[in-house]
């Protein structure tokens, strides 16, 4: 008998192969942490700099000052439970580090970028993996962008924190998966096919605020597989037909302020 598909947001599934234990506990079991500092500061200049994105795809005139009001919005009354008190930052200074990355974003990065769409809404996509178990991936392509080249197309994902701008360049290691799934979402939603490579742009939070770009290749093959080797989907079915999610505590956010699960896991490295 098939059972209802379990249903996953598109930007947690590269999460499920860093630590599937972690995984399991935040988006099956209902587990959860109040919103950090430093999340809810990448949250809010998503918001902004998207609503920058979008009305440039919807050729409104708006100016990046016209949409810093969204990210002054957010980062003050985000909706949810934020924990400031344990913080390396203080709410002035996510203010002063956001509005400077926000206005180089409009000003410098997205006037080079031709979009197709921002933050695209998908159809679901639902994978069999045997023994009536699907998955079923939902959602927005969240804070990425659609990119039309003269090539063809490819998605762009804006990623914030301490680290992702390094030497200039946009870390891209931990994100071909998560690029990955949206390249299907997208291919599946709209028919046309991703042939560019995936990109990352990077928004850095910490010191100087800096911005970079970097490229991602491969990634929808690294979920799907090719010929010659299995994708992480044939991985991942594994998980979900067993139910058996795997701990992983040298990963980096094997810690208490990262992870919901902390507090009852008994596979952390303490």
């Amino acid at each position: 008998m098939m059972s209802d598909p379990f249903r996953i947001r598109a930007s947690s599934w590269g999460s499920l192969f860093d630590c599937a234990h972690k995984w399991e506990g935040e988006h099956l079991l209902g587990m959860w942490k109040p919103y950090s500092p430093r999340a809810l500061l990448g949250t809010a200049i998503h918001a902004s700099t998207a609503a920058f994105d979008d009305a440039r795809v919807n050729h409104f005139d708006l100016t990046p000052d016209d949409t810093a009001g969204i990210f002054v919005e957010t980062l003050r009354d985000p909706g949810k439970d934020v924990d400031w008190s344990t913080s390396d930052i203080r709410i002035r200074d996510a203010e002063r580090i956001g509005l400077t990355l926000h206005t180089r974003y409009c000003l410098e990065v997205s006037p080079n970028y031709q979009f197709e769409a921002v933050e695209m809404e998908t159809v679901p996509l639902v994978i069999d993996c045997g023994h009536g178990i699907q998955i079923q991936l939902t959602g927005t392509l969240d804070r990425s962008r659609i990119r039309k080249t003269t090539n063809g197309i490819g998605i762009s994902d804006l990623k914030t924190g301490k680290a992702s701008v390094q030497q200039g360049k946009a870390k891209t290691k931990g994100f071909k998966a998560q690029l990955g799934t949206y390249e299907l979402l997208y291919e599946h939603t709209s028919g046309k096919q991703v042939t560019e490579p995936g990109e990352i742009i990077g928004l850095k939070t910490s010191g100087s605020p800096d911005i970079g770009t970097g490229e991602i290749h491969g990634a929808k093959e690294t979920l799907i597989g090719t010929d010659s080797s299995h994708g992480l989907i044939e991985y991942a079915k594994e998980y979900f037909r067993t139910g058996l999610f795997p701990p992983n505590p040298s990963s980096y956010l094997c810690d208490e302020k990262y992870c919901a699960r902390w507090s009852t896991c008994k596979f952390k490295d303490q």
